[in-house]
C-alpha cells in the first residue's frame, strides 16, 4: 500500500472526515503534518500544493488535493487504485 502523508490541523472536520474515509479503506498509518504548530510546516505545504487550506493529502508522491478531491476519487472508484500503488 502506498504512503498517505496529510498536512492537516488539530481542530479540522474536513480533516477527520479524510482520515475516516482513509481508515475505510484500509489505510492504518497516515503521516500527519500539524501546520497549525509550525509555520514553517505551512509554508512547505504551499510551496508543495500550492494551496493554502487543509487537508492536503499526498499518495506516494501524487498530491491528491483535499478532502473534496479525495471524495471524488472515491465516487470514482479511483482510490483504491491509488493505495494499492
Amino acid at each position: 500500500m502506498n504512503r498517505v502523508t496529510m498536512y492537516c490541523t488539530e481542530t479540522c472536520r474536513f480533516c477527520s472526515l479524510a482520515e475516516l474515509l482513509l481508515k475505510k479503506k484500509g489505510v492504518n498509518e497516515i503521516d500527519k503534518i500539524y501546520v497549525s504548530a509550525e509555520r514553517s510546516q505551512r509554508r512547505e505545504m504551499i510551496e508543495k500544493t500550492g494551496r493554502q487550506t487543509v487537508p492536503q493529502i499526498f499518495i506516494g508522491d501524487l498530491h491528491v488535493g483535499g478532502y473534496d478531491d479525495l471524495a471524488a476519487l472515491e465516487r470514482m472508484g479511483e482510490l483504491e487504485k491509488l493505495l494499492a500503488g
